[in-house]
């Protein structure tokens, strides 16, 4: 009888001392609203493209800025054509064809005022060094291409995608819901014997509006490891006789990252603490406020143990080193 109270007493002692978490660490996402603008339809523009982008040409002084002439090179395209000409990003541009060009402004309109291909003479200033290069620009269409939704994602949870289906059940109101166009790696999905082409009418049975709708019901509803209850209409297979369509009640398990121990402690015996970010691990053997027997932390590279806290030994340290030019 004493044997199992003691037992009792230190497993009661263990569970109130351990510390659990994702054995994983489990990316954030951000969920869409049901309707989402992938274009704002505005118009680009034509005109030129020199392939460059400028600013006014300020001192790098502090203390006292003043405006040099010309205009500053910000970031260059790579294969564009002020690329092709040799500017690099921190040039100066002074003139075009003769034109001094002080302005970021100024280049901009030269772009839309032009109205073909054509090479431009740039003077450039680099550091102490003025040379001359010939930029040949392009024009650049106002036709902008129109994204094209294909699915809605669920990329941790049931790792699947979705698209909104309207089924149309005999003699009966239409209903919404998430259809499976996409499995991806680790997919819960599968196991319960979902297919693509697969239409979710409920969750937990409550019904599914649309695919957006299903995915974020799965992410505030529910936990990761979670069971959920899937109302599912499998389509008829036309093959065979023309069936009709297929009613099922699953059961799917969401996707588990797994569950580590991220911290024990029963003193002064043992002591555990362990972190994925940043990732370390700690753990001391007999701590006795003074001293403790035995005492080992990772943190990252670097390992560090000590028996009795006089002897130590450390490994995976980094030196600082000074190094002389040739």
């Amino acid at each position: 009888m004493r044997l199992r109270f003691a037992g009792l007493l230190v497993a009661c002692l263990l569970s109130a001392c351990v510390s659990r978490e994702p054995r994983q660490l489990v990316p954030s996402i951000t969920l869409s609203p049901e309707t989402v603008s992938l274009s704002e339809g505005e118009r680009v523009g034509s005109g030129l493209n020199f392939g460059m982008t400028t600013a006014i040409n300020e001192s790098d002084s502090l203390t006292n800025i003043a405006i040099l002439p010309g205009v500053r090179v910000r970031a260059v395209t790579p294969n564009g054509a002020a690329d092709v000409a040799g500017i690099r990003a921190g040039d100066v541009i002074l003139s075009i064809d003769g034109r001094e060009i002080n302005q970021p402004d100024l280049l901009d309109a030269l772009a839309q005022q032009v109205g073909s291909d054509g090479s431009f003479v740039f003077q450039v200033r680099r550091n102490t060094t003025v040379f001359e290069t010939t930029v040949n620009a392009r024009m650049i269409s106002d036709e902008r291409s129109v994204p094209i939704e294909l699915y809605r994602v669920d990329p941790i949870a049931t790792r699947a995608g979705y698209t909104t289906e309207v089924y149309e059940a005999p003699g009966a109101q239409a209903v919404s819901g998430a259809r499976i166009v996409q499995f991806f790696a680790q997919s819960p999905l599968p196991a319960a014997n979902l297919r693509v082409g697969d239409t979710i009418l409920a969750l937990d049975g409550e019904p599914i509006r649309s695919a957006q709708h299903f995915i974020t019901r799965i992410h505030t509803e529910h936990q990761l490891g979670d069971s959920v209850r899937l109302s599912v209409v499998r389509a008829a297979d036309v093959t065979n006789g023309g069936i009709q369509n297929q009613l099922l009640e699953v059961s799917v398990p969401l996707w588990d990252p797994g569950r580590r121990v991220s911290r024990l402690s029963l003193w002064p015996l043992v002591r555990y603490e362990s972190s994925l970010a940043p990732q370390q691990t700690r753990l001391t053997i007999g701590d006795l406020w003074l001293f403790s027997l035995f005492n080992y932390q990772h943190v990252e590279g670097e390992k560090e143990f000590s028996l009795f806290s006089l002897f130590r030994f450390a490994t995976g340290y980094g030196e600082l080193l000074e190094e002389t030019a040739p």
